[in-house]
């Protein structure tokens, strides 16, 4: 299921596939997906709700897995990917696209006031707390606290907002 605000702004050029597993696809007032940013539900049935005035740049790709929350004000830079989801591969005596997905790790949660930069790649278990910076490039695996700036793979934190 799909539900767009009235007040939100989907490109014509976006790619928002329904799911046929049930998930819920939500994009709230305001809110803006810029072209060439696609949705894919796969890897789960988790859910992916995106608050109110929230912007989608260019080429960002969104797995909907085990689950991807984004919240109010939230900025992302173009060519980012969310993937809330683990392929199995440890069963060598099977090829890995056949070994389908490990247990979850919670999917991504993004709260409010959060910016993005360009080309970064949030995985499974990541959670960015309120207000905080995610530098372009970066790689995000666990959680970012409130209003610290990070940056890079590994990831680490080189300010705060003040």
């Amino acid at each position: 299921m799909i539900v767009i605000h009235p007040e939100a702004r989907v490109s014509a050029m976006a790619d928002i596939e329904d799911s046929v597993r049930g998930t819920r696809i939500e994009i709230g007032a305001c809110s803006v997906i810029d072209s060439f940013v696609k949705v894919k539900p796969a890897g789960g049935s988790g859910n992916l709700v995106i608050g109110e005035r929230t912007v989608i740049n260019s080429g960002c790709v969104l797995y909907t897995g085990q689950g991807l929350r984004i919240g109010n004000d939230v900025a992302i830079a173009a060519n980012c990917t969310f993937a809330p989801v683990n392929h199995a591969y440890q069963d060598k005596s099977r090829p890995i696209n056949q070994q389908g997905f490990l247990p979850g790790k919670g999917g991504i949660v993004i709260e409010d006031d959060v910016w993005i930069g360009a080309n970064c790649v949030l995985l499974d278990g990541a959670v960015l707390r309120k207000g905080c910076v995610v530098g372009a490039g970066s790689v995000v695996r666990g959680e970012v606290a409130e209003y610290t700036v990070v940056v890079g793979n590994p990831l680490r934190q080189i300010g705060e907002r003040s």
